[in-house]
């Protein structure tokens, strides 16, 4: 049967996707940087003798054709870049690049799609169609690229039906996966804004247009945006996480510098609010007598996993790991680039558990302890092998 055959293959090829981990966990590479890494995957390729080709300058895919008859396609996708993190963790497979960590996972994605792509390269005498392999860079700095690897035709030549993504969770325990059928996750738009007044001593106010006090009721007043103009049923989130006035205990400065993030779920509102945000900004700054420039970078859509396609996934799930590994996800207001496959065409983006609590393996994602249970290949790599050709209509 289908998923015995895929289950003797994953057992096979779990011993080397924990060493390709290992290897890319230690030599991680930044956004559109990942040049040692897409050479690392190239020749793992050239190694299984699946043909490719390079796009996005860091980033490529590849094509395994099934030898039975059909015309169907898929795509599964992975990223490969590491975030400006340094590692805390003391491991045998530990960052050597001083700053650059693989802190989301994504070296946990590229590997486990090596051993998917091993698995399928060994079955293509038993199944008809084609899957489509997307080796993505730069997930984390926008634009992004996945809108990058769409320009450039990836989902073209030829089309998928479906395209696959699975990301590390460390919320869920190892040996278990996520699915959410609908809005999944949130557009990102980051904020840059510079409120202006007029700087001096700080014992003679009145001489002066207070850029401090003018970002304080700008901070308050914006979050009438989520807490009052919003739809409550509509999740929103704004955050600032960056003031600097750096002016003294004594001195107001000229101006106040701000830094923040703005992510929904429906691309309607986001337009709006952008719309709300900037003017509430420059007229709170202008009733006080300085001005505001207010700079918004429009970042990554919301992700929205098509429904059909998703229960059917869950469906597939269930039976390649059985009913008690599958569990619901909430809706999870980070955000991810690939909001934009799912934006052109049906997509599923699920989670894939990596939490180990016995071993510690719990921290979150971005942080400098964060780390996964490698015992999480035993089923990933196998699971996404038997999406595909389920999907396929093998």
């Amino acid at each position: 049967m289908l998923k015995e055959r895929i289950q003797q293959l994953a057992a096979e090829v779990f011993d080397s996707t924990i060493q390709n981990r290992r290897h890319l966990h230690a030599h991680p590479e930044l956004s559109y940087k990942e040049h040692e890494t897409v050479a690392f995957v190239a020749a793992k390729l050239d190694e299984l003798g699946i043909s490719y080709q390079k796009m996005a300058n860091t980033g490529l895919v590849a094509l395994i054709k099934g030898e039975k008859p059909s015309d169907e396609v898929v795509a599964l996708r992975a990223d490969m870049d590491a975030l400006p993190i340094e590692e805390a963790n003391e491991v045998p497979y530990k960052s050597t690049k001083p700053g650059v960590m693989h802190a989301c996972g994504h070296d946990a994605h590229t590997a486990s799609l090596l051993g998917t792509a091993a698995i399928l390269q060994q079955m293509k005498s038993e199944f008809g169609g084609t899957v489509k392999l997307i080796f993505q860079p730069a997930e984390e700095v926008l634009p992004g690229g996945a809108s990058l690897m769409i320009k450039e035709g990836v989902l073209d030549n030829p089309k998928p039906k479906a395209v696959f993504g699975q990301h590390v969770m460390p919320l869920i325990e190892a040996g278990k996966v996520g699915f959410r059928s609908g809005k999944y996750m949130a557009s990102t738009d980051e904020l840059y804004v510079t409120v202006k007044g007029k700087g001096g001593h700080g014992a003679q106010p009145q001489q002066n247009i207070d850029p401090v006090i003018i970002t304080a009721h700008m901070l308050v007043a914006l979050q009438q945006i989520v807490s009052r103009v919003a739809d409550p049923k509509l999740p929103s989130v704004l955050s600032f996480g960056k003031v600097i006035a750096n002016g003294a205990t004594n001195v107001i400065p000229n101006e106040v510098k701000l830094e923040g993030t703005f992510r929904t779920l429906d691309e309607k509102w986001r337009d709006e609010a952008h719309t709300k945000m900037k003017k509430m900004a420059e007229g709170i700054a202008e009733s006080m007598g300085g001005s505001c420039e207010f700079e918004i970078r429009k970042g990554y859509p919301f992700l929205v996993n098509e429904e059909k396609l998703t229960e059917q996934a869950k469906v597939y799930a269930r039976e390649y790991l059985g009913n008690d590994n599958v569990i619901d996800l909430d809706i999870w207001m980070a955000a991810e680039d690939f909001a934009y496959y799912s934006q052109v065409a049906d997509a599923c983006f699920y989670r894939l558990g990596t939490r180990n609590e016995a071993r510690g393996i719990t921290s979150s994602v971005h942080t400098p302890t964060f780390d996964i249970d490698e015992q999480a290949f035993a089923i990933s790599t196998g699971l996404m092998a038997y999406l595909a050709l389920k999907r396929l209509g093998n």
